[in-house]
């Protein structure tokens, strides 16, 4: 994680959730958790992001705007999956609007697995998220 030459930005997108998984995110940020501290910056914009967080399972709905967020990103990137809906689809796995989990749409790289995902987790997953893409920022460099 010393190497980045920028602190790494975070998009997170709530693809189809109850919104705990959300609130957990939000207390990530918060200054009790304090994400930031590892230079993690939150941002809305899929071009400045080099890790996509998201929330919640795949559906009829959401599956054009999870791709197209994705491929905004720049590359390398780094796709982290929050809780039990964005890893299997969990409860709404059977549903017939549900796809399942953010896996079947585009690739993940580190599962934050909880319903809902506590903060610790996702900081943790994160964390992850970021020697993954120094890896990919390394292997790019070859």
């Amino acid at each position: 994680m010393g190497f980045f030459k920028k602190s790494p930005w975070v998009l997170h997108y709530d693809g189809s959730s109850c919104n705990g998984c959300d609130i957990e995110v939000l207390a990530a940020l918060m200054p009790k958790y304090d994400i930031e501290r590892f230079g993690i910056i939150n941002t809305g914009n899929p071009k400045h992001a080099d890790v996509f967080l998201i929330t919640g399972s795949v559906n009829s709905q959401n599956i054009d705007v999870i791709k197209n967020l994705y491929e905004q990103m720049g590359e390398p990137k780094v796709v982290v999956a929050v809780g039990a809906c964005a890893c299997t689809g969990h409860f709404f796995a059977e549903c017939y609007n549900t796809l399942g989990g953010i896996d079947k749409v585009i690739p993940v790289d580190v599962y934050a697995p909880g319903c809902a995902a506590r903060p610790e987790v996702i900081i943790d997953a994160v964390v992850k998220g970021l020697a993954v893409l120094e890896e990919k920022k390394k292997n790019k460099q070859k």
